[in-house]
């Protein structure tokens, strides 16, 4: 039996697959808040506590770069090796992958139902693939064809300076690089972005703030959901917290078609992470394709890359796969 955890800075996915079930069915499978815990090994440990299945592989995708079997979690205070895991879990078989190639992994076995199509294109058979997951973080990632199957890369792109495209952004850049320094995409186009858009966008008065919105946003540590929900809300939706994802999703747009030329990414784009599905009326206002076919004499090309948005625990079912895999080979 194989253990398999995506693991992010907002939570962990743990759960039990078989080689006869396959990556896409559980047998067993829990989700914990990553930050209550102080790390993976005691999450695993609580786990194992509730499952009684044979364990003799595991396979785990960590947000951050995994090398040599160590990876330091790019949004949570943890290290995670692949020896501590198999000396808890008192099994030798157990690997480490980056969060974005797990999502990666799973594209090629993606069924239609699990996902959303923003622009259908022109897929061309054997072209690369782009994955863009904005989550607590921005993760990326792609694939290429070898001439028999795809093959996933992990990217740490999303950490890659930030570069507006209008005089708002322009603005935007100014303000973080007062409050941080350096100012990479992931500070922007995140979950940990979408505050520090908002508060640009109050202090410089491009959109009222709601008394209501301010008491709560006051009154909790996570104002991204907030913010998201104000922004989506039916009816009438807050026009500051709208302000702020019509501009994150903008970024998105044109981070999403500068990745998409990197890689020349005819194959399509796919989004993944917890945002997307969360702003999704907002992705699919038109804002996001024009900003990802803003591309000067490259628009017509962008415009044929189909883009579709992940609707099911992609990095899980990457993982799992790997995992599975790995014990074939």
């Amino acid at each position: 039996m194989l253990l398999a955890g995506d693991i992010g800075g907002t939570k962990t996915d743990l759960a039990v697959f078989s080689t006869e079930t396959g990556p896409r069915k559980p047998l067993a499978q829990a989700e914990f808040p990553s930050s209550k815990y102080s790390s993976l090994e005691e999450i695993v440990r609580e786990f194992l506590t509730r499952v009684s299945f044979p364990i003799d592989r595991a396979c785990f995708d960590v947000a951050g770069p995994v090398i040599g079997g160590r990876v330091k979690a790019t949004n949570l205070p943890w290290v995670v090796e692949e020896a501590k895991l198999a000396q808890e879990m008192d099994i030798s078989n157990v690997r480490l992958i980056n969060d974005l190639e797990a999502i990666a992994l799973a594209v090629p076995i993606l069924e239609p139902d699990d996902l959303e199509t923003l622009n259908p294109g022109e897929p061309v058979n054997g072209g690369s693939v782009a994955v863009i997951a904005p989550g607590t973080g921005l993760g990326q990632a792609f694939l290429t064809w070898d001439g028999q199957r795809y093959r996933a890369y992990a990217s740490e792109g999303g950490h890659a300076d930030f570069a507006p495209t209008n005089a708002l952004q322009i603005g935007l850049l100014q303000y973080l690089q007062e409050r941080f320094g350096h100012v990479s995409y992931e500070r922007v186009c995140s979950g940990i972005g979408i505050p520090s858009i908002y508060e640009y966008l109050r202090d410089r008065a491009y959109a009222p703030e709601t008394p209501a919105l301010a008491a709560r946003l006051a009154a909790t540590t996570d104002q991204t959901p907030l913010i998201v929900e104000s922004a989506v809300r039916p009816g009438e939706p807050d026009a500051l917290g709208l302000a702020t994802i019509q501009t994150f999703v903008e970024v998105l747009g044109a981070e999403a078609g500068n990745l998409a030329l990197k890689v020349l990414a005819t194959g399509g784009v796919y989004l993944g992470g917890g945002m997307p599905l969360h702003v999704l009326p907002v992705l699919k206002g038109g804002s996001f394709l024009n900003a990802f076919r803003d591309k000067g004499r490259f628009a017509e090309l962008l415009g044929k890359m189909p883009i579709h948005v992940i609707t099911c625990q992609a990095a899980l079912v990457g993982a799992a796969h790997y995992g599975l895999e790995m014990t074939g080979r």
